[in-house]
């Protein structure tokens, strides 16, 4: 394929992608919800560097070791899971009064650097992340394409993540839109909890590619 199909396919393939529902969206949305605009938009960026540290690697090869290998491929997949699990648990305990927020002061604190962790540490261990990267860059990577195209594929695919959950924390870290949440707020918490570990429990059972 030509430059222009071949990006054309890493930007549409990239937007279903990461707007699709999974473990970084609930966490960005639980950071703007819970904390603040500021912090769902710290979330973002530490999605955003996750995807740095995918895309580096899997230029590199080093998705093809983690997606045959069953034991790196385990190991990433249980610290992902485990850490899904946790963040449900603690959503799913989340109290009412914290969650049955007014103004901006009453929110409960989350701090940059917290929300930063919570969004790089969610996608560094999501093994479908690799194997996305995996199965995208061999659609349009060939041993001849420059070392700018592939940044700037992988690049496309980071700029694509940095602006929707970048715009999900504006919209849902809004004044207006948490005041129409309010009296649901606490349920959205719990629900978005139990989402959390049912995702955990899923990854659990994910299956590393077959050789």
């Amino acid at each position: 394929m030509s430059f222009g199909a071949d990006w054309a396919t890493v930007f549409v393939v990239g937007v279903f992608a990461v707007t699709s529902p999974g473990p970084d969206m609930l966490v960005t949305l639980r950071s703007s919800l819970v904390g603040s605009t500021r912090a769902g938009l710290f979330t973002a960026l530490g999605i955003g560097i996750g995807l740095c540290f995918h895309t580096g690697y899997s230029l590199v090869g080093l998705a093809v070791l983690i997606s045959q290998s069953i034991v790196l491929f385990s190991a990433l997949k249980l610290i992902g899971a485990a850490y899904l699990i946790f963040i449900g648990w603690k959503a799913i305990r989340a109290r009412g009064d914290v969650m049955q927020v007014v103004g901006e002061d009453e929110r409960q604190p989350i701090s940059a650097g917290a929300a930063l962790r919570a969004g790089l540490f969610t996608n560094l261990t999501n093994p479908k992340v690799t194997l996305f990267f995996l199965a995208l860059f061999t659609q349009v990577i060939e041993p001849e394409t420059s070392s700018s195209l592939k940044a700037l594929y992988g690049g496309t695919i980071i700029a694509i993540s940095l602006t929707w959950f970048g715009f999900l924390a504006m919209v849902v870290g809004h004044e207006a839109v948490r005041a129409r949440l309010r009296a649901t707020s606490h349920w959205i918490e719990r629900i978005a909890g139990g989402l959390f570990i049912a995702l955990g429990v899923r990854l659990v059972f994910a299956k590393a590619a077959s050789n």
